[in-house]
Parts: structure tokens; sequence; C-alpha cells
């Protein structure tokens, strides 16, 4: 059974490299229609209403573990699903991820990275989900998912501000 280790190791390995590699083609499309704000291509690569539970959910638990008083907090806590529709709508645009993307350092002179060093770069966290994180095993930024043999961005883990700053500074500059 020892003799068997590293071979379950080295199949587990490969069927990761195998879903990374698999999830960065989408990604690098992503980035592609992020770079030239093709909306489209853009609408094919998210799953907005992912988004929208994954954002309505963050605005919970803040607000779950606000000091604030329960009156405010029931408050919050009714806002939380017409709040995370109206982010949604506003913050997941191509502009706004793009703007956000310069914020760490991808910046519109740097070629997209290709396929082979995407895929380096995404954390598989199984059940058919990769991450992308700012550093080689930091917290997970953005989350993809496969849908039907596409990956799609379903989650949005970097700070909400970020978009924020992305959407007014595209505003500005229109």
């Amino acid at each position: 059974m020892k003799a068997l280790a590293p071979l379950i190791a080295l199949l587990a390995a490969g069927c990761a490299t195998t879903t990374r590699l698999d999830a960065a083609g989408d990604v690098h499309d992503l980035l592609v229609s992020i770079r030239d704000n093709d909306r489209k291509a853009f609408e094919r690569h998210v799953d907005r209403d992912a988004l929208k539970r994954q954002i309505e959910g963050r605005m919970v638990r803040e607000t779950r573990s606000s000091p604030a008083p329960e009156g405010l907090k029931a408050l919050g806590y009714a806002f939380a699903q017409p709040a995370a529709e109206m982010a949604s709508a506003m913050l997941i645009q191509p502009h706004a991820l793009r703007l956000a993307a310069e914020h760490y350092g991808y910046t519109p002179d740097q070629p997209i990275p290709g396929r082979l060093a995407i895929a380096g770069s995404l954390k598989d966290l199984g059940e058919r989900q990769v991450c992308v994180t700012r550093t080689k095993g930091g917290p997970c930024l953005l989350t993809f998912t496969e849908r039907g043999g596409n990956w799609k961005l379903t989650s949005f883990e970097g700070e909400l501000k970020d978009l924020r700053a992305g959407l007014a500074a595209a505003k500005g500059g229109s």
C-alpha cells in the first residue's frame, strides 16, 4: 500500500493540473473581455446570480458581526438583497474589474498571461472550483466554478471598495 501512495498523489496532482488548465482558458477569455471592455464576452464568463448571492451573504455576515444596535442590524438584513442586486449590476462590469485589477498591479501595458501561466496561478478548490490569489498560497480573490462546460466567475473576495473605485474612475473618465 505504501508503494501506491506516490502513484495516488501523482494522479491527484494530475487531476488538479487538468482542472486548472481547463479553467485557465475561460479565465484568460474573461481577462481579454475585461481588457477590451467586451460586455457580451464578459457576461459569458460571469455567473451574476452566484455573485449576487455571494455579495448578499457578505453583507449579512458583516451586518451580523457589526456592533450596531439590533434595530440597525434589522435594516441591514432587510437591505442586503436589494443592495446586492444593485452592487452586482453596477460593480460587476468589465471597466470596474479592470481598474480593480490595476490597483493590484495588472496594468494595460502588461500582456495578459497565457493559459499555462494562468493555470499555474490558480488554486484548485475541488468541487469543480478554482480561485485566483494575489500571492501564491494566499487567500482567494476571485473564484471560478465550472458550469455546463464553462468556467464562470462566481465569487469576488477582494475589497468591494476597489470595485467602487473602479466604477468611479470609469465614470470620471467617460
